[in-house]
């Protein structure tokens, strides 16, 4: 069988002494030695202002939005997962959607002014699939009109953009950690910040707000990373670069196969990107022939997936704004097999497949 994703896993003997320091020092949580070697790794590797490891990648979304004290409404992308959204909710505010670039599958900055109101306070977007929005032009706007901005960079782990790291922008990033990720702790995810006063805020509300074991800045949840989430985080973080460099070989491998099909559109990566290859995301010319694409695969146990289907903007409790273009992409694209693992055979396999139903 081939998924969509199968995540990396280091070797058991490599796992296992990185949690045999939190055995030693028995803890297992609290921002233990684990949790701040892999955020001071991190940091190190992307040479990235400040980090907050967290339990998991949506979190840090509400965390954001509190600390940042956004209220009213809050402009968002309809083409991304879920908690994107569904974030902005939890937490009082309303999403309003601006539809997307056909070809970056980003927010479009073009239809962004068009949106703002007197209750706006920030944009809540994400770098679809890892590919930076137009942040030059999202920044501009948002000093304009003196609102903050969050970038969901949930698939963007080792992304750059202008030689700096894709959670330097903005005035919060963050990420998912997530078992299906190109890096993952099991579970888990992060709060990226360069303002030294905010990231004192962010800090303390993923600590339930406190100041010390006795006293407390002001409201807070529970956030925090354990050790034994950072101990998987350790263990695979020293093969990053492999796995980068694996998944662009097979990344690169579907596109010689397929980009000279007509009736196939690719993401448009953005200039003057170092990109993750994080999904392999491809545009039919319909739905049905999606349809037919996914059952060929099914058939044969390779098992795609529709990200990001549907559109947020047609779920119900997310209001019922038309936006053509994401819905378009929405009901046409698939997200073929990517991982570590996969070998360039079961590529060549796939790409046979698909072709033979689009031809």
């Amino acid at each position: 069988m081939i998924n969509v994703s199968k995540s990396f896993l280091p070797n058991q003997e490599e796992y296992q002494a990185h949690l045999k320091k939190s055995w030693d020092n028995v803890w297992l949580t609290n921002r233990g030695a684990l949790v701040k070697a892999l955020e001071k790794q991190i940091k190190d590797k992307f040479n990235i202002s400040n980090i907050i490891a967290t339990t998991n990648g949506t979190l840090p979304l509400h965390i954001a939005i509190k600390a940042l004290k956004l209220k009213g409404e809050i402009i968002t992308t309809p083409f991304s997962y879920i908690a994107t959204s569904s974030s902005i909710v939890w937490e009082g505010c309303v999403p309003i959607f601006v539809d997307i670039d056909k070809d970056t599958f980003n927010i479009d900055p073009s239809k962004i002014e068009a949106k703002i109101s007197n209750k706006t306070s920030g944009i809540l977007t994400t770098h679809v699939f890892g590919n930076p929005c137009n942040i030059k032009a999202i920044h501009a706007i948002a000093d304009k009109y003196n609102l903050k901005v969050i970038y969901d960079a949930a698939h963007a782990f080792g992304v750059e953009y202008k030689d700096k790291s894709i959670f330097e922008y903005g005035d919060v990033s963050t990420c998912s950690f997530h078992a299906t990720k190109i890096f993952h702790t099991g579970e888990g995810g992060a709060i990226f910040t360069k303002n030294e006063d905010l990231y004192k805020i962010l800090y303390y509300h993923h600590n339930f707000g406190h100041d010390g074991p006795e006293r407390f800045h002001g409201l807070g949840i529970n956030a925090k990373m354990s050790e034994l989430q950072a101990a998987m985080g350790l263990a695979i973080l020293p093969y990053f670069d492999d796995i980068f460099y694996r998944r662009r070989l097979l990344y690169e491998r579907y596109l010689s196969h397929l980009k000279n099909n007509k009736n196939l559109v690719f993401q448009k990566i953005k200039e003057h990107v170092v990109y993750n290859y994080a999904y392999m995301p491809l545009v039919f010319e319909n739905e049905k022939q999606l349809l037919e694409v996914e059952k060929a695969l099914n058939n044969r146990d390779v098992f795609p997936r529709r990200y990001f289907y549907p559109a947020l903007n047609t779920i119900p409790y997310l209001g019922n704004q038309n936006m053509p273009i994401a819905e378009s992409i929405a009901e046409r694209i698939l997200c073929l097999p990517l991982y570590h693992d996969l070998t360039e055979i079961q590529v060549n396999d796939i790409c046979e497949i698909i072709l033979d139903v689009i031809n």
